[in-house]
């Protein structure tokens, strides 16, 4: 196979490669790092790239094989990590001049899984600063969106939905608050799974929000975010809020079959006015509803009265909960963040405790609302978001009370299921009409907690019903 197209597999096309020895581990790595080489100027999807060390394990992990002791369909695929992930021995730097220079001493516990699974490490991809605010936080500067190089990848993912998109790894890991897996995986036309609160450990990564933070991947198919979340998933003894529950087979759950399957379509998140949905945001997820139904399931409307009201909530408590950390650099260093980050933390500081004590009730009457839902339905439907991806601002500012108040209500769509630490599912289910060729627009689906492979199982099969993803970003090509 020419190396030009080794990039275009998608990941679970390329580990059949590898595994059958059509496509070594080295030949892999070497067509990705050319492209990040030539393309990711343009991007800006990654800070640090590990070149050499990728090779190096490459070399290794196709001597494995060679060897016959291939470790399963992660073996030798070239992943990207968020620079919010510890990585030993390589600078994480939550893309701040703050932690600029700080090299961990271990890996995340994630990382160690997929070492383990025989991923290939190639680099780690950029964020908003310290996983809060718009792409332009970064130090790093701002990471563009593959389909619109003006517009945002989403946040604060930014990297691991870019790079992602644009053939710059195989799949990818990202970290999920209120939302940075699935806003970058709907503004890049992805799929993004935050898994259930507690399913994936969290050793290692620098946090956002304790008690929301949630590791997963960002990949080009559901198949691919399959074996990707079956590589990180699991118990671990080192993180006390992972569960000790079985870890399925993910890839075996992608069945194609939604008959009998009862979809919840949560009527405040596609008909409320408050947060302001795009009519073709709307139209895409209603023409999507209407492919899962000719698929078998059963769809009926279902109500969340505090859905709208999630996006403020969230916030509410992740803010205070990320500068609550390390309370000294607002102090000591507040020249050395961004300016949007150093707006957001410093308002965090004011938040009353009483503020922060409602939030707090509000969130169990959200996970009471979500939960009692899923007891009469097998998914919940929904945008990912109101709007598809904006325009970058370089002077970015919040101009106005209405301004602060849209931002904030922006949240509702991916807030309940980070409240209520349920799954949820981003994935591509059509394009705009505006532009050349379009952008992203995405369907969320949500599921039980610990019950991903349901979730899974009917973003697989609404996916081999359309043809969505198969269109590929301008940059890319």
């Amino acid at each position: 196979m020419d190396s030009t197209e080794i990039a275009f597999l998608s990941a679970t096309e390329l580990g059949t490669a590898i595994r059958s020895k059509q496509i070594s581990p080295v030949e892999a790595v070497e067509a990705y790092l050319e492209r990040i080489q030539r393309i990711d100027p343009k991007v800006n999807s990654y800070i640090t790239v590990c070149a050499d060390q990728a090779l190096a394990d490459a070399r290794q992990a196709e001597a494995e094989i060679q060897r016959g002791e291939y470790r399963g369909p992660l073996h030798g695929i070239p992943i990207g990590i968020k620079d919010q992930i510890y990585t030993q021995g390589i600078r994480t730097t939550d893309a701040s001049k703050i932690q600029s220079d700080f090299v961990p001493d271990y890996d995340a516990t994630v990382v160690t899984n997929l070492k383990n699974a025989g991923a290939i490490l190639l680099g780690k991809l950029n964020l908003s600063e310290f996983a809060h605010g718009e792409p332009q936080s970064s130090a790093f500067g701002p990471t563009r969106n593959p389909w619109d190089l003006t517009r945002s990848p989403g946040v604060s993912s930014t990297g691991s939905g870019a790079a992602t998109a644009a053939r710059l790894c195989a799949t990818s890991l990202a970290e999920d608050t209120g939302g940075s897996i699935r806003g970058p995986a709907a503004n890049c036309g992805l799929v993004g799974l935050r898994p259930t609160w507690g399913r994936v450990s969290r050793y290692g990564v620098d946090g956002a929000g304790w008690s929301f933070d949630t590791i997963g991947p960002i990949s080009r198919t559901v198949e691919d975010c399959a074996i990707t979340i079956g590589g990180i998933a699991g118990y671990d003894p080192k993180d006390p809020y992972t569960h000790q529950v079985p870890v399925p087979d993910y890839q075996k759950a992608l069945t194609g079959d939604l008959k009998g399957l009862k979809v919840g379509v949560v009527r405040e998140l596609l008909d409320g006015e408050e947060l302001d949905l795009d009519p073709q945001m709307r139209q895409a997820v209603i023409n999507a509803i209407e492919v899962l139904a000719e698929l078998g399931a059963e769809v009926r409307d279902v109500s969340m009265p505090l859905a709208e009201k999630t996006g403020y909530i969230t916030r509410a408590i992740t803010h205070v909960d990320r500068v609550s950390l390390r309370p000294q650099w607002l102090r000591e260093r507040p020249q050395d963040y961004s300016h949007i980050t150093r707006v957001a933390f410093t308002t965090a500081n004011l938040i009353p405790a009483q503020a922060y004590y409602k939030a707090q009730k509000l969130r169990s009457m959200v996970r009471q609302q979500v939960l009692g839902l899923l007891e009469e339905v097998d998914v919940l439907i929904q945008p990912t978001s109101g709007h598809p991806a904006n325009v970058i601002d370089l002077d970015f500012k919040v101009g106005s009370q209405d301004q602060a108040k849209r931002a904030l209500a922006a949240g509702g769509f991916r807030g309940p299921y980070s409240l209520s630490g349920a799954p949820a599912l981003s994935i591509l289910c059509g394009f705009t009409s505006d532009g050349d060729g379009g952008l992203p627009l995405a369907m969320q689906i949500a599921g039980r907690p610990f019950d991903e492979a349901t979730v899974l199982r009917v973003a697989h099969a609404y996916e081999q019903a359309v043809s969505w993803n198969k269109r590929v970003p301008p940059v890319a090509l």
